[in-house]
C-alpha cells in the first residue's frame, strides 16, 4: 500500500497548469505559499498547448479576445504580436509569464490527479506520473482544470448512423480546414468557434459550408470601427448600468448597442433572432455574417434528423454532407472528485454550486477558479479570482464566514435555471470587490473615462490595494487609448446617458 505522504499547511496544490492554475500559483507564491501544481501534459499552457490532448485550438487559430485583454497584470505581450494572438503567441506568453514568477519549477509535469477526497486536517490528492502512484494530504487544494476540456454532443436521430465520408465529430477535435478542402461541410453551433470554423472552412477551400444552430445569436465582429469589441462592450459602466437597470431596458439598451454597430444577422441574410437579446444570446466573428451575405455560408435551423449522409432540418429542408463539425459547447468534468465531494457540490453536467464561483462552506481549504462559462475576456478575471483566493487564504482580506457562504451558496444554487453564462465585466467587479481591488475612480480624476468607459485592463486593477504598481496608472490610461475607444463619437451619447443613471440611479425592480 502506497504511504500518504503529509504535507505541511504552506504547501497547496493547484490541479491545471493552463492559466488559472499559472496565475493561481503566482498570486499563492506571493503571499507567501508554496505551490505544486499538478499537469497531466508534459506543458504547461492548458488550452494554449497545442500538444496536450485535452486541447481545443487548431492551426491558424487566433484568439477572440484582444492582446491586451488576453493578459495578466504583471506582464504585457510581446512587441508585434497581432491584436488577436495566435496560438503559438499566447503558449509563448504563458511560458514568458511561468518563467518571470519561476513557475515552471513548481509544475509535476505528466502527473494526473485521479482522485481528490476529504481527509482529516485537508484533502487527500492521489496522482499517477508514469505508472507511479503518489498519496499526499494538503491543507489547501485549488482546482484549475478549465470549463472547456469535455466536449458535449447532441442527441439527434441518426447520427451514429451518419455515413458523410470525413464522419461527425465536435469542434474541439478540429485541426485546420485543409481536409476539408473540396468537400461539403455541416457546422452545427452558433458559438464563437463553431462560427470562427465556418468562416476558416468558408475561406478555404471547402465545397460548400452550411451553419445550423437552434437559436440564432446576435453577432458581433471582433473590430468595432477599428477598436476590439472587448474594450466596447465590457466596461465597468456596463457592469454598473447592469446593477441598477431592470432587466428589460437592459435588454433594450444592450439590443441598441449591438445592432448600431453590427446590424441583426437576418439583414445580412442570416435568421432572425428573437427581440430579446438576452433569450438570443450574443456571440462573435468577425467574417461570419460577411460570408452569409456573399453565400459562401449557408444558414439552416436545428437538425430534425439524419439519415446516412442526408441531414434534414426543423424548417423542412435537406442537404446532404461529407462532414458535420459540433460546436455545442462542453460539459463541466471533474471526474477526480470524490462522490462524497461531488455530492456537496451539486454536480453536474452544467452546474456546481459555489459561493461566488470559488468557495463552498462545506469545503475549508478547498477552491475553485474558472469553472464558469464565461462571456468576455478572461485573464482580468482569472487573475482577479486568484488574487482573492490568495489574499482570503493568507488572511490579506478576510475570508467569508460560513454564514456568509451559505447565504451566496444559495443564491447561486437560486439561479440554476437561469442561464448558465456569466459576463466578463460582473465577474471581473465582483472579485475586485472581494479582493479590495476595485478602483476607486473619484480618486483617479484623469483615468475618469478610462475606468468607466475604456477596456477592463488587468493593470487597471493594480492602481489600489495591496499590490498596487507605479505605472499602473500609466498603464490603464494607455489600454484605454490603445484602439480609441474613450475617443469614439458614436459613443458620447451613451457615455452621457451612463454617467447620468450613475448619478442618479432609479431603484431596480426586484
Amino acid at each position: 500500500m502506497t504511504a500518504i505522504l503529509h504535507m505541511p499547511p504552506h504547501l497547496v496544490a493547484v490541479i491545471g497548469a493552463g492559466p488559472a492554475g499559472l496565475v493561481t500559483a503566482r498570486w499563492l507564491s506571493a503571499q507567501g505559499f508554496e505551490p505544486i501544481v499538478f499537469e497531466s501534459s508534459s506543458g504547461l499552457g492548458g488550452q494554449w498547448n497545442a500538444f496536450s490532448p485535452l486541447s481545443a485550438t487548431w492551426r491558424g487559430m487566433r484568439t477572440n479576445t484582444s492582446r491586451v485583454m488576453t493578459a495578466f497584470s504583471d506582464l504585457d505581450h510581446a512587441p508585434g504580436t497581432p491584436v488577436y494572438p495566435r496560438q503559438e503567441d499566447m503558449l509563448a506568453y504563458l511560458e514568458a509569464y511561468a518563467t518571470q514568477f519561476k513557475l515552471t519549477g513548481r509544475i509535476r509535469f505528466r502527473t494526473r490527479v485521479e482522485r481528490l477526497e476529504k481527509a482529516e486536517g485537508g484533502y487527500l490528492v492521489t496522482s499517477r506520473r508514469d505508472g507511479e502512484l503518489s498519496l499526499e494530504r494538503f491543507a489547501r487544494v485549488v482546482v484549475a482544470t478549465g470549463r472547456y476540456i469535455a466536449p458535449s454532443l447532441p442527441e439527434i436521430p441518426g447520427c451514429n448512423g451518419f455515413t458523410g465520408v470525413l464522419g461527425a465529430s465536435h469542434t474541439a477535435h478540429y485541426d485546420g480546414a485543409s481536409v476539408y478542402r473540396d468537400h461539403d461541410v455541416l457546422v452545427a453551433g452558433c458559438s464563437i468557434s463553431a462560427l470562427e470554423i465556418a468562416s476558416d472552412l468558408a475561406v478555404s477551400g471547402a465545397r460548400s459550408v452550411t451553419a445550423c444552430y437552434r437559436r440564432q445569436r446576435y453577432i458581433l465582429p471582433k473590430l468595432m470601427a477599428g477598436v476590439p469589441t472587448d474594450h466596447v462592450m465590457f466596461t465597468r459602466a456596463a457592469a454598473l448600468a447592469g446593477e441598477v437597470l431592470p432587466p428589460d431596458a437592459l435588454a433594450s439598451g444592450l439590443k441598441a448597442k449591438v445592432t448600431a454597430v453590427a446590424g441583426t444577422p437576418d439583414q445580412f441574410g442570416a435568421l432572425r433572432p428573437d427581440e430579446n437579446i438576452f433569450t438570443a444570446g450574443i456571440s462573435q466573428a468577425q467574417a461570419f455574417l460577411p460570408l452569409v451575405a456573399e453565400g459562401r455560408i449557408s444558414v439552416r435551423p436545428w437538425i430534425e434528423r439524419i439519415e446516412g449522409r442526408t441531414v434534414r432540418f426543423a424548417d423542412g429542408t435537406a442537404g446532404e454532407f461529407d462532414a458535420i463539425l459540433f460546436g455545442t459547447g462542453y460539459r463541466l468534468s471533474l471526474p477526480f472528485l470524490s462522490g462524497e465531494i461531488a455530492q456537496c457540490l451539486g454536480l453536474d453536467e452544467t452546474h456546481i454550486d459555489l459561493s461566488d464561483h470559488t468557495f463552498h462552506p462545506d469545503l475549508e481549504g478547498l477552491a475553485f477558479i474558472g469553472l464558469y462559462d464565461l462571456v468576455g475576456p478572461a485573464y482580468p478575471v482569472l487573475e482577479l479570482q486568484a488574487r482573492w483566493i490568495a489574499y482570503a487564504w493568507a488572511g490579506f482580506v478576510e475570508m467569508p464566514g460560513r454564514q456568509a457562504l451559505q447565504e451566496r451558496l444559495a443564491a447561486a444554487h437560486a439561479r440554476r435555471s437561469g442561464p448558465a453564462t456569466v459576463t466578463m465585466q460582473d465577474m471581473a467587479l465582483l472579485f475586485a470587490r472581494k479582493a479590495n481591488v476595485e478602483p476607486d475612480r473619484n480618486r483617479w480624476p484623469e483615468l475618469e473615462r478610462a475606468l468607466l468607459f475604456g477596456p477592463l485592463s488587468p493593470a487597471s486593477f493594480r492602481l489600489e490595494g495591496p499590490d498596487s504598481l507605479p505605472d499602473a496608472s500609466a498603464r490603464t490610461a494607455a489600454a484605454a487609448e490603445a484602439f480609441g475607444a474613450i475617443r469614439s463619437p458614436e459613443l458620447a451619447q451613451e457615455e452621457r446617458a451612463l454617467r447620468d443613471l450613475l448619478s442618479h440611479p432609479a431603484p431596480r425592480a426586484a
